[in-house]
């Protein structure tokens, strides 16, 4: 369920487009609904859909389409590795199974404590600074070798649930 203070967001959004092109507004309104409950429920997509007036697909698309869209709960942090052709021919597979090595899990799953989501993605725009990772879709980090794994790593866990 989304709440009032959300939908008050999502009007705030939809008031930026002519009112025949509120669904414009779609992918704002995921991410205040993501920002809320850490991810994107289905009921959350039907409540959107009945909010900007469209089909419950057509949300749905946006969601899987975007990998900052997260359909089900993550880590307190989500990586982002790239793996896409030019980060896989600088390291960017490896650079993925070493995190899988040291979080003891696989791509797609979170730690057992709930810290970590280790994600593949796509092009991250930075192919010179590869390999790059994504932490939690805002900071981009780049030239990751084992070290600076290692120190990310150890950092967000220093960190905790801060």
């Amino acid at each position: 369920m989304i709440s009032e203070e959300s939908k008050a967001l999502f009007a705030r959004e939809v008031a930026k487009y002519p009112p025949d092109q509120k669904q414009s507004a779609v992918m704002a309104c995921l991410a205040i609904a993501q920002n809320e409950s850490g991810y994107v429920s289905e009921n959350a997509e039907r409540e959107i859909a009945l909010f900007l007036g469209m089909p419950v697909m057509a949300v749905h698309e946006v969601t899987t389409f975007y990998n900052m869209y997260n359909q089900q709960p993550v880590g307190r942090y989500k990586l982002n590795v790239c793996t896409n052709l030019p980060c896989q021919l600088r390291e960017g597979v490896s650079t993925l199974k070493y995190l899988e090595q040291k979080l003891g899990i696989a791509m797609g799953q979170t730690t057992s404590d709930g810290m970590f989501t280790l994600q593949q993605s796509e092009c991250l725009g930075a192919c010179a600074d590869s390999p790059v990772m994504l932490v939690n879709d805002r900071s981009m980090c780049s030239f990751m070798s084992p070290d600076k794994l290692d120190q990310l790593i150890d950092g967000l866990r220093s960190a905790g649930g801060k």
